[in-house]
């Protein structure tokens, strides 16, 4: 034994490192039956898998250009990092983006701005933008609603989202007087830092669920009844990156607290139909909505996103025979978003969001039903110089997901289904969540809706406007072919914009169902 032992001590590390790969290479040629390029080209073989496995990261830091990345380009999520941190977020020596690119937008500026008087809300906070239209006014809700903020965060899941994660979006809003929508994952104690909050719910019912999977009137009333500050309800019907697919959350990231929000069992993949329970036809819809208004007294909206519109004709067809309806629409864009899809779904299933809105909002149009609705939309709008051509064509609000996740650290590392994400943010290990500093990642959001708000005002007074919903379809241009340079939004979408009621910032702020501490602040 002595002198086995004294082999192995005279075998220098070289040896051992020889020895390492022989056992390697015998393994790929003899036992490898799964991998063909292993089993013919052993140990060297393992280099491509090894590559292939931070390609994504090599290309994003080394290969990449500035502009070339996709879902957000380098510029792009730059951008909001420097917002969220109140730093530099100008450019130098002029723009970098081809201007001449197809679908580039141009925004018109006037010879002479939008000026403010010493007393405008914008002289005394520059990033003062709530929404010009109020949900449920017209349908007379018992609590309507106006969202102190432009600006606010889309549906995203506790559960999809880590606990600080959440926690971060939530204190975060607060800061910055905006909403947070829930996501269909319920309401958890992260949405309860006391900023507004839309609860959003889809076929899973999860916060609303009755034992046997179906909605639940009974604990909708309840859970609107013991948090006041549920300021609406959303039902989604779909959402961009896999409409009529239905949600997976994976067992592996189903904590018992989840399972208590979700109402669901902890370690099993949670699965949410493609379609709901609770209606099964748009006259059902529509009913849903009515009862759920009825009983909590808050405006309710549906979101979607966008591909027949047939369905859609019928709503708005019933709407004005009935003169009630959804409270609020908010249209998701095909491009994507947190939730994890097949590729198949991810990049063809439903319309891009200026597509998709673009058909919607000419059937409420058509129908004289513009006025009625908040119109919000979602995808990749979460930036100004965006949200101004999302105005200009109709919309009340925007909501950000992505923008929203890049603000408290997210890496663009596209890994959310895998429970692995660097960032703590989407995951439920709470060795990967320490790293989030929830009340720095708070100010950080908060910062980036304050940064985002007041680039959108200056932009907006710039156009010579007061307020970005008085923008019109022919305030942006889009480059279209090299034929023809450019469109206004009018002269591509065949539309014209119905005109918003506003008359001034003065009369938001003094509205008495503003949301956001807005009104606090006033009293």
């Amino acid at each position: 034994m002595e002198a086995v032992l004294n082999f192995l001590g005279s075998i220098s590390w070289w040896m051992w490192i020889l020895i390492a790969l022989a056992l390697i290479a015998i393994r790929d040629v003899f036992f490898n039956k799964k991998h063909t390029v292993s089993h013919n080209f052993p140990i060297v073989g393992h280099l491509r898998y090894l590559l292939e496995s931070i390609g994504p990261e090599m290309r994003q830091y080394f290969v990449a250009n500035n502009r070339e990345e996709l879902p957000f380009n380098r510029i792009e999520r730059g951008w909001v990092y420097a917002s969220s941190k109140n730093e530099n977020n100008y450019e130098g020596f002029g723009t970098d983006r081809d201007i001449y690119q197809h679908q580039h937008i141009f925004v018109k500026n006037c010879m002479i701005p939008y000026q403010m008087d010493e007393n405008h809300p914008n002289k005394i906070d520059k990033t003062f933008l709530p929404c010009a239209k109020v949900m449920g006014a017209y349908n007379e809700r018992r609590k309507p609603y106006r969202p102190a903020s432009a600006i606010n965060v889309s549906a995203m899941s506790f559960g999809s989202l880590s606990a600080r994660a959440v926690d971060s979006l939530n204190i975060g809003i607060k800061k910055a007087g905006a909403y947070h929508n829930t996501g269909e994952g319920g309401l958890s104690p992260y949405h309860s830092n006391g900023g507004d909050v839309v609860f959003h719910f889809g076929t899973g019912y999860f916060g609303v669920r009755s034992k046997d999977g179906n909605f639940s009137m009974e604990k909708m009333k309840k859970l609107v009844e013991d948090n006041p500050f549920i300021k609406a309800i959303e039902i989604k019907l779909s959402q961009g990156a896999k409409p009529g697919k239905g949600g997976v959350l994976p067992g592996a990231k189903i904590t018992p607290q989840i399972a208590k929000i979700r109402g669901v069992e902890v370690g099993k993949d949670v699965l949410s139909p493609s379609s709901h329970k609770a209606f099964k036809n748009v006259p059902e819809l529509l009913q849903l909505i009515e009862d759920i208004a009825d009983e909590t007294g808050l405006p309710v909206g549906i979101k979607a996103a966008i591909g027949k519109t047939e369905q859609w004709e019928l709503l708005a067809e019933l709407m004005v025979k009935s003169n009630r309806g959804p409270d609020f629409i908010t249209i998701d864009g095909g491009e994507g978003g947190t939730g994890a899809a097949p590729p198949s779904f991810a990049d063809h299933v439903s319309l891009p969001w200026i597509y998709g809105f673009t058909a919607i909002y000419k059937i409420f149009q058509k129908h004289k039903l513009t006025e009625r609705v908040v119109f919000i939309g979602s995808g990749k709008l979460g930036f100004p110089a965006k949200a101004a051509m999302a105005f200009a064509m109709g919309v009340d609000c925007i909501n950000v997901a992505r923008e929203a996740m890049m603000s408290i650290g997210c890496i663009q590392a596209q890994i959310c289904h895998t429970n692995k994400c660097p960032s703590g943010i989407a995951t439920q290990s709470k060795w990967l969540q320490k790293g989030i500093n929830v009340p720095l990642k708070s100010d950080r959001l908060a910062q980036y809706f304050k940064s985002f708000r007041k680039e959108l005002v200056e932009i907006t007074h710039a156009a010579g406007y007061e307020h970005p919903s008085q923008f019109t379809m022919n305030d942006i241009d889009v480059n279209v072919d090299d034929g023809e340079l450019t469109k206004t939004l009018e002269e591509s979408f065949k539309y014209t914009k119905t005109p918003v009621a506003f008359s001034c910032l003065e009369d938001l702020k003094n509205c008495s169902f503003l949301g956001g501490h807005y009104k606090e602040i006033d009293k």
